[in-house]
């Protein structure tokens, strides 16, 4: 295991298991689309084109690193730079979440269910999921008046949270600092079931930075104007 860079971060953990996972789906991408580009957490970009593939093979390395079942492995799938399909997938509890022209799906145990989120009206019913503050650096604030505005605030899910916001059980997750790789394969889920994700700027999110995901649009309108307030 060894740190690399990340800006607000002491500690960015990469392990011998994101490596190869990636390695992994490197190949299998490449036999089976060899014309389409792929963009890793691990090994960059390669290739160019319309199509791309973007890879995270362990999102979510310390809790992978403290065996908590929050990590997933990213899959995501881009036509002209746009997130269109995107599986989520957690080995260890056997779930799986995705999303794809026929909607947003999970699967466990052989059962196969839609995803829908679900909508609670107003932002003071809300739970808000996010990273752990310590990679907030200047954006402390925003998340402090968002915070003092929901329900109830919980920390670390990483990209599990995130299905469980398509899901229906988790409001509204809000993060600092994101890759592409971090969420294009997310973006379909949350749409797919209902959901809105932007950046802050409110661009589209795929190629990351500051970003939150509601369960509704009237949510992430209601979230944005306390997170953009001068």
């Amino acid at each position: 295991m060894s740190s690399k860079e990340k800006p607000g971060w002491r500690f960015d953990p990469v392990t011998d298991a994101d490596r190869a996972a990636e390695k992994a789906l490197r190949k299998a991408l490449a036999t089976a689309f060899p014309d389409h580009a792929i963009l890793g957490e691990e090994f960059g970009s390669e290739g160019s084109g319309r199509f791309r593939w973007v890879l995270d093979p362990v999102d979510g390395t310390r809790p992978f690193l403290c065996g908590l079942p929050l990590w997933a492995t990213l899959i995501g799938f881009e036509v002209d730079g746009r997130a269109v399909m995107g599986m989520m997938s957690q080995p260890f509890t056997g779930e799986r979440f995705w999303a794809g022209p026929d909607g947003a799906w999970t699967a466990r145990a052989g059962r196969r269910e839609r995803l829908r989120t679900r909508d609670v009206g107003d932002l003071s019913q809300a739970v808000l999921h996010t990273t752990s503050p310590e990679g907030y650096g200047p954006l402390s604030e925003k998340l402090k008046r968002l915070m003092a505005k929901v329900r109830m605030t919980r920390f670390g899910g990483e990209a599990y949270a995130t299905a469980m916001l398509a899901s229906g059980y988790i409001d509204l997750c809000l993060e600092p600092a994101l890759q592409p790789y971090d969420i294009v394969a997310l973006i379909p889920i949350i749409e797919a079931a209902g959901g809105l994700v932007t950046r802050l700027d409110g661009e589209r999110a795929e190629r990351g930075g500051p970003v939150l995901a509601a369960a509704t649009a009237n949510l992430h309108e209601q979230a944005m104007a306390v997170l953009c307030r001068e």
